[in-house]
């Protein structure tokens, strides 16, 4: 997927959403990464996230490791892919309002 924007991003392990994702070995909720790809979704074309169309969630993020979030314009919708390192965490396609 060639990058129209990206951005990276860490999610503390202090996170209100964590406790219960899970006790003891806790993982990020894939909740907290879609609301990453819309925050760059703002910051980028200066659009709300207004409809997600499709989200695959292909391995876990833990709290504290750094991720990236990738945005690629596919006509009237935009796919994301949020990476650690290498690895594919999710993917998919949403939709963007003003």
């Amino acid at each position: 997927m060639s990058t129209a924007y990206r951005e990276s991003f860490c999610i503390d392990a202090d996170h209100p959403a964590l406790p219960g994702h899970f006790p003891g070995r806790p993982l990020v909720p894939g909740v907290l990464l879609l609301e990453q790809v819309a925050l760059a979704l703002a910051r980028w074309r200066g659009q709300r996230l207004a409809r997600l169309v499709e989200a695959k969630f292909a391995a876990p993020l833990r709290p504290g490791e750094e991720a990236t979030v990738e945005l690629h314009e596919a006509g009237a919708r935009v796919r994301f892919a949020v990476l650690r390192g290498g690895t594919l965490l999710a993917r998919g396609q949403i939709e963007g309002a003003r």
